[in-house]
C-alpha cells in the first residue's frame, strides 16, 4: 500500500513538472511573439479641450489640431493620449465652467481652454490646478487662474497689426470705427487696446468709437456694423478685432463702398470678401495650433515634467491679402479635416 502511494506521488510530481515546463515554454514563446509581453502597460493621458463655440470654424480647426496631436504623440511616445472635446454650441462661460467641473470629476490629466469670461472661469480652473491637473489656455487667456501657460497670438500686438494695416491702406487719414464683441473677453480687450495704441502713430487717423455687440454671432455683428455705418457716414475705415460679421454673406453691403476694412480671422467665408475686394487685409491666428500646441504642452509636462520656456507662448500672425488668398485657403482643407 505504501509502495503504491509512493509510485502515485512520483507520477503526480512528474505530471506537475511537465505542466510547469509546458507553461514556461508557452510564456516564453508568447514573449517572443509579442515583444510587449511582460512590459508595463501604456501610460494614458486624458486631456479635456474646451473651446468657446462649436459654431465657429476656428475652433473646429483647433479640435482637428488637438486630435491630430493626440494621435501623433501616442505613436511617438508609446503612450495613449486621449482628447475629450467639451465645447458649448455657442459662447457660454457658465457652460464652460460646468465642463471644467465634469472633467475634474472624471479625473483628467490636463485641460486646454479658450476662456470666454475669466471672471467666471478663474475659480474653477484654480480648483483643477489644485487637483494636480495641468491647465493651459489658448486664444483667450485667464492669467489669474493658475494655468501653466497661454498659447496664441499676442493680442495687443494683433490689434496693432490690424490698425497699422488699415491705416496704411487708408493712406494715413480718415475716421475709423472699431468692432469688438464680448467686453469681458480678455483677448478682445487687449486687441482694442492695441488698435488704439497703433492709431496714435498716425496723426491723420481718428477713432470714432469702439462698438460692442453680443451675442457674438454673424447676424448680430453685421447688423451692428450696418447700424453704425448708416448713422455715421463719415466712417472711412473699419478695424474688426474679430471676424464675426464676415461669417455670413453680404454683411458689408453699404459699407465696403464707403470704407476700407481690415479684420482678424481669415476663415473660409472671410476669404471670399477678400477675393471680392470688400475686405483688404485679414490677420490670421494659429487655429490648428491652438489645439495642437496646447496638447503638446500638456503632454510634455505630464510625460517629461517639462515646462514651456515662458508662460506666454506667442505665435506669429498670418497676413492675407488678395495676392495670397487662394494659397492660404488651402490650409482650411487640413484644418477642417477635409484631407
Amino acid at each position: 500500500m505504501n509502495s503504491l502511494w509512493i509510485k502515485s506521488a512520483g507520477a503526480l510530481a512528474l505530471s506537475v513538472g511537465l505542466i510547469a515546463a509546458a507553461c514556461s515554454r508557452s510564456e516564453s514563446e508568447q514573449a517572443d511573439a509579442d515583444p510587449r509581453a511582460g512590459q508595463a502597460p501604456q501610460a494614458t493621458y486624458t486631456i479635456g479641450v474646451i473651446a468657446k463655440s462649436n459654431a465657429n470654424p476656428v475652433f473646429q480647426a483647433a479640435r482637428t489640431g488637438a486630435e491630430a496631436a493626440g494621435r501623433r504623440l501616442s505613436d511617438e511616445l508609446g503612450v495613449n493620449v486621449r482628447v475629450q472635446w467639451r465645447t458649448p454650441p455657442q459662447e457660454d462661460a457658465q457652460l464652460q465652467a460646468q465642463y471644467v467641473e465634469q472633467l475634474i470629476a472624471a479625473g483628467v490629466n490636463g485641460i486646454a481652454i479658450s476662456v470666454t469670461d475669466a471672471n467666471i472661469l478663474n475659480s474653477v480652473l484654480r480648483r483643477a490646478v489644485d487637483r494636480g491637473i495641468v491647465v493651459v489656455t489658448f486664444d483667450s487667456d485667464a492669467p489669474d487662474s493658475g494655468r501653466m501657460a497661454y498659447y496664441g497670438v499676442d493680442d495687443t500686438q494683433a490689434g496693432k497689426e490690424v490698425m497699422r494695416q488699415l491705416a496704411t491702406i487708408m493712406g494715413g487719414e480718415g475716421t475709423v470705427a472699431v468692432l469688438t464683441g464680448n467686453p469681458a473677453a480678455v483677448n478682445l480687450s487687449n486687441r482694442v487696446r492695441g488698435v488704439r495704441a497703433a492709431a496714435a502713430e498716425f496723426p491723420g487717423i481718428t477713432i470714432k468709437d469702439v462698438y460692442n455687440f453680443t451675442p457674438e454671432t454673424a447676424t448680430e455683428a453685421a447688423a451692428r456694423m450696418q447700424q453704425v455705418q448708416t448713422a455715421n457716414p463719415d466712417i472711412t475705415g473699419w478695424a474688426l478685432v474679430g471676424g464675426w460679421p464676415l461669417y455670413t454673406d453680404n454683411a458689408l453691403d453699404g459699407i465696403y463702398q464707403n470704407a476700407r476694412v481690415v479684420s482678424m480671422d481669415p476663415l473660409p467665408l472671410p476669404l471670399e470678401y477678400v477675393r471680392r475686394g470688400q475686405v483688404q487685409v485679414l490677420v490670421g491666428q494659429p487655429y490648428f495650433g491652438w489645439g495642437e500646441v496646447s496638447v503638446e504642452m500638456i503632454v510634455n509636462k505630464l510625460h517629461y515634467d517639462r515646462d514651456p520656456e515662458s508662460e506666454f507662448v506667442f505665435a506669429n500672425f498670418d497676413i492675407v491679402t488678395g495676392d495670397n488668398v487662394d494659397e492660404f485657403a488651402e490650409n482650411w482643407k487640413t484644418w477642417l479635416g477635409d484631407n
